[in-house]
Protein backbone atom coordinates (compact mmCIF):
# COMPACT_ATOMS: atom_id res chain seq x y z
CA UNK A 1 0.00 0.00 0.00
CA UNK A 2 1.57 3.40 -1.14
CA UNK A 3 1.93 5.78 1.84
CA UNK A 4 -0.90 7.78 3.07
CA UNK A 5 0.15 10.95 1.48
CA UNK A 6 0.03 9.61 -2.15
CA UNK A 7 -2.49 6.47 -1.06
CA UNK A 8 -6.46 6.66 -2.51
CA UNK A 9 -8.99 7.83 -0.61
CA UNK A 10 -12.64 7.10 -0.27
CA UNK A 11 -15.37 8.85 1.43
CA UNK A 12 -18.35 7.24 3.22
CA UNK A 13 -21.20 9.15 2.33
CA UNK A 14 -24.62 8.59 4.09
CA UNK A 15 -27.46 10.45 2.15
CA UNK A 16 -30.66 11.86 2.98
CA UNK A 17 -30.18 12.08 6.79
CA UNK A 18 -33.11 13.27 8.46
CA UNK A 19 -35.12 12.89 11.09
CA UNK A 20 -37.37 10.75 9.52
CA UNK A 21 -34.79 8.58 8.09
CA UNK A 22 -32.29 8.65 11.15
CA UNK A 23 -32.89 5.01 12.12
CA UNK A 24 -31.83 3.83 8.85
CA UNK A 25 -29.14 5.97 8.48
CA UNK A 26 -28.15 4.98 12.08
CA UNK A 27 -27.48 1.57 10.73
CA UNK A 28 -25.64 2.42 7.96
CA UNK A 29 -23.24 4.38 10.13
CA UNK A 30 -22.80 1.45 12.55
CA UNK A 31 -22.11 -0.94 9.77
CA UNK A 32 -19.26 1.88 8.46
CA UNK A 33 -17.99 2.18 12.04
CA UNK A 34 -18.04 -1.40 12.45
CA UNK A 35 -15.42 -2.14 9.34
CA UNK A 36 -13.61 0.86 10.36
CA UNK A 37 -14.51 3.12 8.10
CA UNK A 38 -14.77 6.59 10.07
CA UNK A 39 -14.75 9.13 9.51
CA UNK A 40 -17.88 9.61 7.09
CA UNK A 41 -20.05 12.39 5.72
CA UNK A 42 -23.57 13.14 6.58
CA UNK A 43 -26.14 14.42 4.04
CA UNK A 44 -28.26 16.63 6.20
CA UNK A 45 -31.73 17.65 4.76
CA UNK A 46 -33.27 20.65 7.03
CA UNK A 47 -36.79 19.87 6.44
CA UNK A 48 -37.20 16.17 4.85
CA UNK A 49 -40.26 16.28 2.46
CA UNK A 50 -41.89 19.40 4.74
CA UNK A 51 -42.74 17.19 7.46
CA UNK A 52 -40.38 17.83 10.40
CA UNK A 53 -37.50 21.19 10.50
CA UNK A 54 -34.64 20.03 11.87
CA UNK A 55 -34.32 22.29 14.44
CA UNK A 56 -37.14 21.60 15.97
CA UNK A 57 -36.18 18.01 16.04
CA UNK A 58 -33.70 18.15 19.57
CA UNK A 59 -32.97 14.54 20.10
CA UNK A 60 -31.93 14.33 16.29
CA UNK A 61 -29.76 17.59 15.72
CA UNK A 62 -28.09 16.11 19.21
CA UNK A 63 -27.33 13.02 17.87
CA UNK A 64 -25.35 14.54 15.01
CA UNK A 65 -23.51 16.93 17.02
CA UNK A 66 -22.15 13.59 18.36
CA UNK A 67 -21.22 12.35 15.29
CA UNK A 68 -19.99 16.00 14.56
CA UNK A 69 -17.70 15.76 16.99
CA UNK A 70 -16.21 12.35 16.67
CA UNK A 71 -14.95 13.57 13.46
CA UNK A 72 -17.86 13.01 10.53
CA UNK A 73 -18.27 15.63 8.64
CA UNK A 74 -21.98 17.08 8.28
CA UNK A 75 -22.88 18.20 4.91
CA UNK A 76 -26.02 20.09 3.27
CA UNK A 77 -28.34 18.36 1.33
CA UNK A 78 -31.00 20.50 -0.45
CA UNK A 79 -33.49 21.68 1.82
CA UNK A 80 -36.90 19.50 1.38
CA UNK A 81 -35.21 16.99 -0.75
CA UNK A 82 -38.14 17.51 -3.03
CA UNK A 83 -38.45 18.38 -6.70
CA UNK A 84 -41.74 20.49 -7.00
CA UNK A 85 -40.47 22.10 -9.89
CA UNK A 86 -43.00 21.93 -13.32
CA UNK A 87 -42.94 18.58 -14.82
CA UNK A 88 -40.02 18.04 -17.01
CA UNK A 89 -40.91 18.66 -20.96
CA UNK A 90 -37.75 17.02 -22.49
CA UNK A 91 -36.56 12.93 -22.19
CA UNK A 92 -33.23 13.68 -20.62
CA UNK A 93 -35.31 16.02 -18.10
CA UNK A 94 -38.34 12.74 -18.12
CA UNK A 95 -35.56 10.45 -17.11
CA UNK A 96 -33.24 12.05 -14.53
CA UNK A 97 -36.09 13.68 -13.09
CA UNK A 98 -38.83 10.92 -12.54
CA UNK A 99 -37.37 7.23 -13.56
CA UNK A 100 -33.87 7.91 -12.22
CA UNK A 101 -34.76 10.03 -9.29
CA UNK A 102 -38.65 9.68 -8.56
CA UNK A 103 -39.33 13.65 -8.14
CA UNK A 104 -36.24 13.98 -5.54
CA UNK A 105 -33.68 16.10 -7.44
CA UNK A 106 -34.91 19.16 -6.21
CA UNK A 107 -32.40 21.86 -7.24
CA UNK A 108 -32.63 19.77 -10.74
CA UNK A 109 -34.97 22.34 -12.50
CA UNK A 110 -35.33 25.76 -10.14
CA UNK A 111 -34.48 28.89 -10.75
CA UNK A 112 -32.38 31.09 -9.27
CA UNK A 113 -34.40 32.93 -6.59
CA UNK A 114 -35.90 29.59 -5.00
CA UNK A 115 -32.35 28.09 -5.31
CA UNK A 116 -30.93 30.73 -3.35
CA UNK A 117 -34.27 31.10 -0.61
CA UNK A 118 -33.66 27.51 -0.26
CA UNK A 119 -29.88 27.64 0.20
CA UNK A 120 -30.19 30.84 2.87
CA UNK A 121 -32.37 29.02 4.80
CA UNK A 122 -30.02 25.53 4.96
CA UNK A 123 -26.83 27.43 5.75
CA UNK A 124 -29.16 29.39 8.38
CA UNK A 125 -29.98 26.22 9.60
CA UNK A 126 -26.40 25.74 9.83
CA UNK A 127 -25.62 28.41 11.53
CA UNK A 128 -28.34 28.08 14.62
CA UNK A 129 -26.61 24.82 15.31
CA UNK A 130 -22.86 25.93 14.62
CA UNK A 131 -22.51 23.28 12.74
CA UNK A 132 -19.33 23.96 10.27
CA UNK A 133 -20.51 23.91 6.94
CA UNK A 134 -18.03 23.24 4.02
CA UNK A 135 -19.96 21.42 0.96
CA UNK A 136 -23.26 21.72 -0.67
CA UNK A 137 -24.44 18.17 -2.24
CA UNK A 138 -27.83 18.61 -4.61
CA UNK A 139 -30.52 16.10 -4.28
CA UNK A 140 -30.11 13.54 -7.00
CA UNK A 141 -26.68 15.27 -7.67
CA UNK A 142 -28.60 17.35 -10.14
CA UNK A 143 -28.28 21.01 -10.16
CA UNK A 144 -29.76 23.75 -12.51
CA UNK A 145 -27.85 26.57 -14.30
CA UNK A 146 -30.14 28.61 -11.95
CA UNK A 147 -29.16 26.82 -8.73
CA UNK A 148 -25.34 27.09 -9.56
CA UNK A 149 -25.86 31.16 -9.86
CA UNK A 150 -27.56 30.75 -6.51
CA UNK A 151 -24.80 28.93 -5.06
CA UNK A 152 -22.53 31.93 -6.52
CA UNK A 153 -24.60 34.15 -5.01
CA UNK A 154 -25.39 32.92 -1.21
CA UNK A 155 -22.65 34.80 -0.08
CA UNK A 156 -21.57 31.56 2.04
CA UNK A 157 -17.60 30.15 1.39
CA UNK A 158 -18.82 26.78 0.24
CA UNK A 159 -15.47 24.26 -1.04
CA UNK A 160 -17.26 21.94 -3.24
CA UNK A 161 -20.24 20.47 -4.81
CA UNK A 162 -20.55 16.90 -5.85
CA UNK A 163 -22.27 15.59 -8.90
CA UNK A 164 -22.73 11.59 -10.13
CA UNK A 165 -19.27 11.43 -11.63
CA UNK A 166 -17.30 14.14 -9.88
CA UNK A 167 -16.86 17.49 -7.96
CA UNK A 168 -16.99 20.68 -8.72
CA UNK A 169 -13.97 23.12 -6.36
CA UNK A 170 -15.87 25.71 -5.53
CA UNK A 171 -15.36 29.10 -6.01
CA UNK A 172 -13.67 28.32 -9.29
CA UNK A 173 -15.71 25.21 -10.31
CA UNK A 174 -13.28 23.45 -11.35
CA UNK A 175 -14.28 20.16 -12.21
CA UNK A 176 -12.73 16.78 -10.88
CA UNK A 177 -13.71 13.15 -11.89
CA UNK A 178 -14.56 10.72 -8.93
CA UNK A 179 -15.64 7.05 -8.95
CA UNK A 180 -19.11 6.75 -7.17
CA UNK A 181 -20.43 3.76 -5.69
CA UNK A 182 -24.52 4.05 -5.32
CA UNK A 183 -26.92 1.15 -5.51
CA UNK A 184 -30.79 1.81 -6.19
CA UNK A 185 -31.97 -1.15 -4.56
CA UNK A 186 -36.01 -1.63 -4.27
CA UNK A 187 -36.17 -3.45 -7.50
CA UNK A 188 -34.49 -6.67 -8.80
CA UNK A 189 -33.66 -5.01 -12.10
CA UNK A 190 -32.69 -2.07 -10.53
CA UNK A 191 -30.17 -3.68 -7.88
CA UNK A 192 -28.68 -5.85 -11.10
CA UNK A 193 -27.84 -2.44 -13.06
CA UNK A 194 -26.62 -1.14 -9.45
CA UNK A 195 -24.41 -3.83 -9.31
CA UNK A 196 -22.87 -3.42 -12.85
CA UNK A 197 -22.48 0.39 -12.63
CA UNK A 198 -20.44 -0.21 -9.13
CA UNK A 199 -18.28 -2.71 -11.22
CA UNK A 200 -17.68 -0.33 -13.77
CA UNK A 201 -17.16 2.52 -11.31
CA UNK A 202 -14.63 0.35 -9.26
CA UNK A 203 -12.44 -0.15 -12.37
CA UNK A 204 -12.77 3.45 -12.97
CA UNK A 205 -11.46 4.23 -9.60
CA UNK A 206 -8.22 2.65 -10.02
CA UNK A 207 -7.32 6.22 -12.09
CA UNK A 208 -8.90 8.06 -9.49
CA UNK A 209 -7.64 9.66 -6.35
CA UNK A 210 -11.07 10.03 -4.74
CA UNK A 211 -13.54 7.04 -4.57
CA UNK A 212 -16.79 8.18 -3.19
CA UNK A 213 -19.50 5.17 -1.70
CA UNK A 214 -23.25 6.93 -1.64
CA UNK A 215 -25.03 4.64 0.94
CA UNK A 216 -28.92 6.03 1.29
CA UNK A 217 -31.72 4.84 3.68
CA UNK A 218 -33.72 2.31 1.32
CA UNK A 219 -30.38 0.20 1.10
CA UNK A 220 -30.81 -1.38 4.72
CA UNK A 221 -34.31 -2.63 3.59
CA UNK A 222 -32.88 -4.82 1.73
CA UNK A 223 -30.43 -7.38 3.66
CA UNK A 224 -28.23 -8.58 -0.20
CA UNK A 225 -27.76 -4.65 -0.28
CA UNK A 226 -26.49 -4.22 3.08
CA UNK A 227 -24.42 -7.64 2.19
CA UNK A 228 -22.74 -6.33 -0.82
CA UNK A 229 -22.36 -2.50 0.96
CA UNK A 230 -20.28 -5.06 3.70
CA UNK A 231 -18.21 -6.80 1.04
CA UNK A 232 -17.58 -3.92 -1.36
CA UNK A 233 -16.23 -1.54 1.71
CA UNK A 234 -13.94 -4.26 3.26
CA UNK A 235 -12.45 -4.21 -0.01
CA UNK A 236 -11.77 -0.64 -0.66
CA UNK A 237 -10.75 -0.42 3.07
CA UNK A 238 -7.42 -2.18 1.93
CA UNK A 239 -6.38 0.31 -0.61
CA UNK A 240 -7.72 3.17 0.45
CA UNK A 241 -7.41 5.62 3.23
CA UNK A 242 -10.89 6.67 4.88
CA UNK A 243 -11.69 10.67 4.95
CA UNK A 244 -14.52 13.41 5.22
CA UNK A 245 -15.52 14.46 1.87
CA UNK A 246 -14.32 17.76 2.62
CA UNK A 247 -10.48 16.78 3.52
CA UNK A 248 -10.56 14.68 0.18
CA UNK A 249 -11.83 17.38 -1.97
CA UNK A 250 -9.06 19.37 -0.07
CA UNK A 251 -6.32 16.59 -1.42
CA UNK A 252 -7.87 17.30 -4.45
CA UNK A 253 -6.74 20.69 -4.83
CA UNK A 254 -3.27 20.43 -6.86
CA UNK A 255 -5.58 18.61 -9.64
CA UNK A 256 -7.73 20.97 -9.69
CA UNK A 257 -5.81 23.72 -10.63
Amino acid sequence: MPPPERAPQVAIVVHDVAPATWRECETLLAMADALGAAPCTLLVVPDWHRTMPLRVAQPFAAALARRLARGDELCLHGYFHVDDAPPPNTLRGLVERRLFTRREGEFAAIGQNDATARLVHGIATFHALQWPLYGFVPPAWLLSEGARRALDASGHAFEYVPVRSGIHVLPSWRWVPTANLCYSPDRAWRRLGSRLLIRRELVRARDRRLLRISLHPQDVHVPEVVSHWKLLVEQVLRTHTPVTKRDGVRSLLPLAA
